[in-house]
């Protein structure tokens, strides 16, 4: 409380007290009228009042005031204190209701966040999808419009045709080509390696150059499936072949030759069965063991390249391949059965009491100028091929059957056998074969190289320069000549528009003779030392204008060399209009006869020896059109 505060209390208290006792000595005064008693009454006391009592009364009626203005302050303090609580109570209950509020703004803000969250993982997931879409629908069009333009070019430009369940791929190939040799064969664009001239020949001092177009190539490859099997067949033909008409007088009229035809039947485990006429399996494979992947020299000359071991000719061909997983890899084995023949039968003094082949008879089907062996069995060939990342490798083997007929009544003066009176022909059957192998490895995309080679007994015929396989005993039954022949290749790609390549190619028979123990003809046999080659090298006149043969000249070769180098220029090429290509190649051959009588007569101590040696320089040039 205040100091002013106690003061009134403590005057109030003597006032009372005052008043208390004036009271007690006092009568009221009579009652009047209200307002004139009251007025009267204050004036009376004022009248009668003591200065002690004044200042009482005065006193009182400051109390009084001051008690009312305090009073008045109370109860504006009570009032404000009222208000103030009344405005705490709605300030509590406003900030209850902001709490609450703000809480259901909160959990609204949270279940917005939520919302948005879910709604921006939703549109996320949205553009996403978009995105993808539109990734999707420019892949489809771009896919739509390749497929598009894919149909339209398979419609315009098919790469193949189909026919029923069958594709059918044109193979062709059309050919301006030449040939200059400085040693003249007369031949076409195919070199008759064996023939090469000696210097006593006319035709070993002129050259000869012809134009070619024969070897010009049609064909084609057919394929269906048919469940379990893959089918296939190819076939292919070119104009090397000659008929009895054909010449080059005016109007080349050469004759369409079969080159192959074959079917095949392959199964999903690597199992192939190949029937026709196809290359021989002795030819070098690219992969495995597969038909049309046979590894040519790349030169013009249709007899390809000394050295190469090769057959084309009908036969029945088996194969299982066995790949790994990723096919990078596989190891193959097959076998084939195929045509035989006995090429180049050469003996000198041989007897007369056999034979094993004869011309093909009118109204047959065979060439009645062409002699064909009596065959007694076909060829049987085996081989193996690896194929790893970059390289291919072969090995395999050639059994051959050699069959003539033995008239062992005859005598032969020649070889002095002396026949026996009453004895009964009969049929002799003597087995040869060789071994083969070969190695191409690409180091690199630039380069392959490759090494090939045959040995064996009476494998001549699978020489490209188709040495002797047999000649005869004194008594006329035969003996294999033992063959080699490998060839060495080395080609390059400097660019994919050009191919450089080399190839050094040998082919070898062995010297086989028998002694007669006729004194006028004491050898028989392959190359016998007294066959007469005295006139090797000397050229003799041409009779009629024709040419001749050198003469006394029996010369009988022992080996025969080729090297080779060339290019081949892809001038155009297209997958929808095809190839242009440019290639020429030189080769340099060389024929080396075995040892026989240059001088003197045999036997005699002035008697001289040499082996004759023929040479051949050859230019080759090729224009093609490849189809696509």
């Amino acid at each position: 409380m205040t100091k002013r505060l106690r003061a009134a209390i403590a005057a109030m208290l003597a006032l009372a007290t005052l008043s208390l006792h004036a009271q007690t000595g006092t009568t009221p005064a009579a009652t009047t009228t209200a307002a004139g008693r009251t007025k009267k009454a204050r004036q009376a006391k004022e009248a009668a009042e003591s200065p002690e009592l004044r200042a009482i009364r005065e006193l009182r009626e400051q109390m009084a005031a001051q008690q009312a203005e305090l009073q008045s302050q109370i109860d504006a303090l009570k009032s404000q204190l009222a208000a103030r609580d009344a405005a705490v109570s709605s300030a509590q209950q406003a900030a209850a209701a902001a709490q609450s509020q703000a809480a259901a703004a909160t959990a609204q803000a949270q279940s917005a966040s939520t919302s948005v969250r879910a709604n921006s993982d939703a549109v996320s997931a949205v553009k996403s999808d978009v995105n993808d879409l539109k990734t999707v629908n420019t892949s489809l069009a771009s896919t739509i419009s390749a497929n598009k333009q894919e149909l339209n070019e398979k419609i315009d430009s098919p790469t193949t045709i189909r026919y029923k369940g069958v594709t059918i791929t044109p193979v062709a190939f059309f050919a301006a080509e030449d040939v200059f040799r400085t040693r003249s064969i007369n031949s076409d664009i195919n070199t008759p390696f064996n023939t090469t001239p000696f210097m006593g020949a006319n035709q070993a001092h002129v050259s000869e150059f012809n134009f070619s177009g024969r070897q010009s190539r049609l064909g084609g490859l057919f394929e269906g499936s048919a469940g379990a099997f893959r089918l296939a067949g190819y076939f292919e033909a070119d104009f090397l072949g000659s008929g009895t008409t054909s010449n080059a007088n005016q109007s080349n009229s050469y004759v369409l030759r079969q080159r192959q035809f074959w079917g095949q039947a392959a199964t999903q485990s690597g199992f192939t069965f190949t029937g026709g006429q196809m290359w021989s399996l002795a030819t070098e494979n690219g992969r495995s063991t597969d038909n049309r992947t046979e590894k040519l020299p790349n030169t013009v000359d249709a007899q390809y390249h000394v050295g190469f071991s090769w057959a084309r000719q009908p036969a029945l061909r088996l194969q299982q391949r066995f790949a790994s997983a990723d096919d990078k890899s596989a190891f193959t084995v097959a076998v084939s059965l195929e045509e035989s023949q006995i090429t180049n039968e050469t003996a000198t003094n041989p007897p007369g009491n056999f034979f094993f082949n004869g011309t093909g008879t009118n109204g047959g089907l065979f060439n009645n100028t062409t002699t064909y062996t009596n065959n007694v069995a076909p060829d049987v060939i085996v081989k193996a091929a690896a194929d790893i990342p970059h390289a291919h490798f072969e090995l395999g083997g050639v059994a051959r059957f050699f069959r003539d007929r033995i008239y062992p009544a005859t005598s032969t003066a020649a070889t002095g056998y002396v026949g026996i009176p009453g004895a009964a022909p009969y049929n002799s059957t003597v087995t040869a074969g060789g071994i083969f192998g070969s190695a191409r490895v690409s180091p690199s995309k630039y380069v392959d190289v490759a090494l090939s080679a045959m040995a064996g007994d009476g494998v001549g015929r699978y020489g490209s320069s188709q040495l002797a396989d047999v000649t005869v005993h004194p008594n006329g039954t035969f003996e294999p000549i033992r063959n080699y022949h490998g060839q060495f290749s080395l080609e390059t790609h400097p660019t994919p528009r050009l191919d450089v390549y080399g190839y050094a190619g040998a082919e070898y028979a062995q010297r086989t003779v028998y002694a007669t123990g006729v004194t006028a003809s004491p050898f028989t046999g392959y190359a016998p030392i007294n066959v007469v080659d005295t006139g090797c090298n000397t050229e003799v006149a041409a009779t009629a204008g024709s040419t001749s043969p050198a003469a006394n000249c029996s010369a009988v070769t022992r080996d025969i060399v080729e090297g080779t180098a060339g290019f081949t220029y892809r001038i155009y090429s297209s997958p929808r209009f095809g190839r242009i290509q440019y290639q020429a190649t030189y080769s340099y051959l060389t024929r080396t006869a075995w040892l026989g009588l240059t001088g003197g007569t045999f036997g005699a101590s002035s008697a001289t020896f040499g082996a004759p040696k023929a040479t051949n320089n050859m230019v080759f040039t090729s224009f093609r059109y490849y189809i696509p």
